[in-house]
C-alpha cells in the first residue's frame, strides 16, 4: 500500500493508503517508522485517526483515513553514567532494589536526558545491566512516576530481567503503596476495577475507559487512619498500569493529595500543602515482594513513607 505523507520536524501525517487494515500494521507503511515504533507511539498516545485519538494497535482502519503520527524529540542513543547518590535496599549479581525519592526521573527521555535513576545505576553497576530495555533503559522492569517515592527493582542481568518480567506479567509481584487521599473513602476498604487508557481529551493523562480499548486494571485499598478531611490508605495493586493508583483513587472522588493531574485537594487542605510546600502526589511505594529470578527465594521489602509524608500525616492527625 502507499500513503500520502508530510513529514516535519516532529509530526507524521498523511492518510492511511489502498487496502487499509490493522492500524499498526498500515501507520508503519504509511509513515516509514518500524511496527514496534508505530506500536510504542501509540501507546505513549501519540497518534491520531481522523482527529481522534488512537491507541489500539489491532484497530481496522479504512483506505484514505487520515492520520497524524507525533514522534517525539530523539534521546541519546546510549545512557551516560552519573554518579549521583542512591538509596540500595538490597543487592547481589543479579538485581538491585531501590527506594527511590520523589523527584527522580526513572530513565532518560525528551526533557530528562540526564540525572535519572538509570543514569545513576550505569554509574553504581559500573554498566552491569540488563540489556533486554535497551540502551536509554538497562535493567528497567517497571518504573514509578517521577514524583512518587518507594521501592523499584532493576535487573542486572537477562536472566533475572525475563524472571521479572514474567512475575509482572502474571501479576504475581506483591506491590503495596501508601498514599494519602481527600475525604473518608466509604467504604473503608473496596476494590477499583477499571481498564486504564490514554485519555481520549488528553494524550498526557490516563482515564478508565472501556474494556477492550485499555488495560484491565484492578487495586484494592484499605484505609489505614481516618486524618482532617483525608485518610492514610494502603493500595495493593492486582495490577501495574501507569498511574493505577492516582486514576483509581481519583475515580471514587478520593484524589490523591497533591496530585497535579487527577485530582483537586480540599480547599480547607490547600494552606496546610502550601504551608509544608508538600507539591507531589502523596504517594509512596512501600513494599515489593517478589520470587528471586535465579535463586528461586521469596523476598520481601518494605520502606517507610519519607518525610515529606510523614510531615503531612503528622500535620493532619492534629
Amino acid at each position: 500500500m502507499g500513503a500520502s505523507s508530510n513529514i516535519t520536524e516532529d509530526l507524521i501525517e498523511g492518510c492511511i493508503g489502498p487496502g487499509g487494515g490493522r492500524l499498526d500494521k498500515t501507520l508503519a507503511e504509511a509513515s516509514g517508522l518500524s511496527r514496534e515504533r508505530v506500536k510504542a507511539l501509540l501507546g505513549d498516545g501519540r497518534v491520531t485517526l481522523d482527529g481522534k485519538s488512537a491507541t489500539q494497535a489491532s484497530l481496522k482502519v479504512s483506505e484514505g483515513t487520515p492520520f497524524t503520527i507525533r514522534v517525539p524529540a530523539a534521546v541519546p542513543a546510549e545512557a551516560v553514567a552519573q554518579d549521583i547518590p542512591l538509596n540500595v535496599v538490597f543487592e547481589d549479581e543479579y538485581l538491585i532494589v531501590i527506594d527511590k525519592p520523589a523527584g527522580l526521573v526513572v530513565h532518560p527521555a525528551a526533557g530528562n536526558l540526564d540525572g535519572t535513576l538509570v543514569n545513576a545505576l550505569l554509574h553504581h553497576c559500573r554498566g552491569q545491566l540488563s540489556g533486554i530495555g535497551g540502551v536509554a533503559r538497562p535493567g528497567i522492569v517497571h518504573r514509578i512516576d517521577k514524583d512518587t517515592s518507594g521501592l523499584l527493582v532493576v535487573a542486572k542481568t537477562d536472566r533475572a530481567h525475563e524472571g521479572l518480567a514474567a512475575q509482572f506479567a502474571d501479576h504475581s509481584i506483591e506491590r503495596a503503596y501508601k498514599a494519602i487521599v481527600g475525604g473518608h473513602p466509604l467504604p473503608i476498604t473496596g476494590t477499583v476495577t477499571g481498564a486504564i487508557g490514554r485519555s481520549s481529551s488528553n494524550r498526557k493523562k490516563m482515564a478508565i475507559v472501556e474494556e477492550g480499548r485499555g488495560k484491565h486494571a484492578v487495586t484494592h485499598y484499605r484505609t489505614i487512619e481516618r486524618l482532617r478531611n483525608a485518610a492514610l490508605v494502603e493500595c495493593r495493586l492486582e495490577t501495574g498500569r501507569t498511574h493505577q493508583v492516582r486514576v483509581h483513587m481519583s475515580s471514587i472522588g478520593h484524589p490523591l493529595l497533591g496530585d497535579p493531574v487527577y485530582g483537586r485537594t480540599p480547599s480547607a487542605l490547600r494552606p496546610i500543602l502550601q504551608r509544608l510546600q508538600f507539591s507531589r502526589q502523596a504517594l509512596h511505594a512501600a513494599e515489593l515482594g517478589f520470587i528471586h529470578p535465579v535463586k528461586k527465594e521469596k523476598v520481601h521489602f518494605v520502606s517507610p513513607v519519607p518525610a515529606d509524608m510523614a510531615a503531612l500525616i503528622d500535620e493532619l492527625q492534629n
